[in-house]
């Protein structure tokens, strides 16, 4: 390939001086590489000592080279470029209240890292997050998914506390402050798959006797704007709620948190580019958990 290069350098320029300066060596070194290439072909490439005249060998062998020579120095840039980072492919599954706030914080603090990038975002359930990393169908999964489940290794992201979530037409919305258990007592509870997950006991017994469950967030609050109920959500579930007309109160109940946690196979490998967008998503985090990230 080096020997190509010498040639085409030379066929471009006309001489062997001017040559050997764009090939960072020396005329002698640049000649003798010629005189051995030809040796091989067993034909001349140049009419002329000057170099400056190209044989129908040499015409031809340049057009061979420089296509060559582009395809090797692509897939040169495109095997660095992966190495540093900047090229390649990163899947993601997020619950969907990390998809609508770190994530997007991730990106517009290092779009530049990125821009190269094939990234695939999808944000759905835990337990399917679960689900696509077992089958390696993502790279980073972040969701409420344990720190010691067996073939994970996970880090915890931060804690989101729960809070109650009501219209502002709701009883409990002109009051202020904490909502104590009993205070919900008697109030229709829209039940989901988040709020179901609470260990107090007071939580459990008011699942128990709801009557009316949703999964999907934003039908949740659809039927919490509708005044049919109130519900249970994590603080960062409820951001986009507040333009909505809704209500958030926190709970009393400090224990009642859900924890959120960054989870990758054990067993693999991440590509340089999945390892970069992961201390993104960290540096993010921590920046998010001391306050100095704007929230919504």
């Amino acid at each position: 390939m080096e020997m190509l290069r010498g040639f085409a350098t030379v066929a471009r320029t006309g001489n062997l001086s001017d040559a050997a300066d764009a090939l960072g060596r020396t005329p002698s070194a640049v000649s003798m590489m010629l005189k051995q290439f030809e040796t091989h072909l067993g034909e001349p490439l140049f009419e002329t000592d000057r170099k400056n005249r190209l044989t129908a060998l040499g015409t031809f062998v340049l057009e061979q080279a420089e296509r060559e020579l582009q395809q090797f120095d692509n897939t040169v840039r495109a095997i660095e470029g992966y190495a540093r980072a900047a090229h390649g492919r990163v899947r993601i599954a997020t619950v969907p209240s990390v998809a609508s706030t770190i994530i997007p914080r991730v990106l517009s603090r290092h779009m530049p890292d990125f821009e190269q990038l094939d990234l695939e975002m999808r944000d759905m359930d835990s337990s399917s997050i679960r689900h696509e990393l077992d089958r390696n169908r993502i790279d980073i999964g972040i969701g409420t998914i344990g720190e010691h489940v067996a073939g994970l290794d996970s880090t915890l992201l931060m804690r989101d506390a729960f809070g109650v979530i009501c219209a502002r037409a709701h009883p409990l919305a002109a009051e202020r402050g904490p909502v104590t258990w009993e205070a919900l007592e008697g109030h229709r509870l829209i039940a989901n798959s988040l709020s179901a997950n609470i260990a107090a006991e007071p939580a459990r017994a008011l699942h128990r006797g709801s009557l009316l469950t949703a999964q999907n967030v934003a039908s949740i609050l659809g039927m919490v704007q509708a005044n049919i109920g109130l519900t249970i959500l994590p603080e960062m579930t409820t951001w986009a709620a507040a333009q909505s007309g809704l209500v958030f109160r926190p709970l009393a109940d400090k224990a009642a948190r859900r924890e959120l946690h960054l989870v990758k196979k054990h067993d693999a490998t991440l590509s340089p580019a999945a390892r970069l967008f992961e201390t993104r998503i960290l540096e993010t985090v921590a920046d998010w958990n001391r306050g100095d990230a704007v929230r919504p």
